[in-house]
């Protein structure tokens, strides 16, 4: 490569919170020569003006993932949200893994979950799992970015708690090591632009991990107002989503995502976002004050 040629550099999923914003992240720091891929590149018409490639792609389609990652030197391959289909989520996976290979993609930065045993009882566990060893078993150079449960997607929930002074959880007295969509971002395009990183797997985590008390504890403490931990059974918390209207397909994927979260599946920390930015992850209780007005919402329309 030629000393003034920058890489291309792609990121899949382009068009979803995380997706945009490592591409946001790379374009301030003009790390490469950005491709965007997505299944709605209209939606990405801001980024094409400032001088990314937008390029469809659809994980259902092998032929589409060849034409995109053609001519690309890395991959940022982030896990698709397939959950309507059971088992489409690690097909998809494969037809990207054998798309980068027939390209040439020389690696692939995979955003992965935390989970380590193949009993974890989040359904959505296994995909990743097997997309690694995918990984692993294949001509690719990879690294693997294994996401904690993200800070962000705790905001309904713990304003629902706020309002009504109850946390309800399944049983278990352990937690996860939240870590915010940012955080998580930042770390990715990090590892995207290094080449010092050949076939490792990194925790990406917050700073502590949070048990289910405690977060009922930093809730009371943001918003001002007691809320009481509460644990039930997880036939008990499903019943409590069926209530509350959530979608079916969602439910035994929620309850499974809190069995494996009070039981300690997530309940690991590293300090690989500050060694790969240089800056600390975002506390949860940080993260809850910064945005205290969402948290409490639901209170203030009452």
């Amino acid at each position: 490569m030629a000393a003034n040629e920058k890489r291309k550099l792609l990121i899949t999923g382009a068009s979803g919170h995380l997706g945009r914003r490592v591409v946001e992240l790379l374009l301030e720091t003009q790390a490469g020569s950005l491709v965007a891929a997505t299944r709605q590149p209209e939606k990405l018409k801001d980024l094409a003006a400032r001088g990314v490639e937008v390029r469809f792609a659809d994980f259902d389609d092998p032929d589409s993932l060849n034409r995109a990652f053609t001519g690309v030197e890395r991959m940022l391959f982030i896990s698709t949200n397939e959950i309507a289909r059971p088992g489409q989520k690690l097909i998809q996976h494969l037809n990207a893994i054998a798309a980068a290979e027939k390209a040439g993609v020389e690696s692939v930065v995979y955003t992965s979950g935390p989970f380590r045993k193949p009993d974890n009882p989040y359904l959505l566990a296994r995909a990743d799992i097997d997309t690694e060893q995918a990984l692993a078993q294949s001509r690719l150079g990879w690294t693997v970015l294994r996401h904690n449960w993200y800070t962000d997607l705790l905001i309904p929930r713990l304003a629902k708690a706020a309002a009504t002074g109850k946390f309800m959880t399944t049983e278990g007295d352990s937690g996860a090591a939240y870590v915010t969509r940012e955080d998580c971002a930042r770390a990715d395009a990090a590892v995207l632009v290094s080449a010092g990183f050949h076939n490792e797997v990194l925790d990406i985590t917050g700073p502590a991990i949070v048990p289910n008390a405690e977060l009922a504890a930093i809730v009371s403490r943001v918003a001002g107002r007691p809320v009481k931990h509460l644990v039930t059974t997880p036939d008990t918390y499903k019943s409590g989503l069926v209530f509350a209207g959530v979608a079916e397909t969602l439910q035994e994927i929620m309850t499974s995502s809190d069995v494996a979260i009070a039981q300690g599946y997530l309940a690991v920390t590293s300090t690989a976002v500050r060694d790969l930015t240089g800056r600390a992850p975002q506390s949860v209780e940080e993260f809850l004050s910064v945005h205290r007005e969402v948290l409490l919402a639901k209170i203030l329309k009452s």
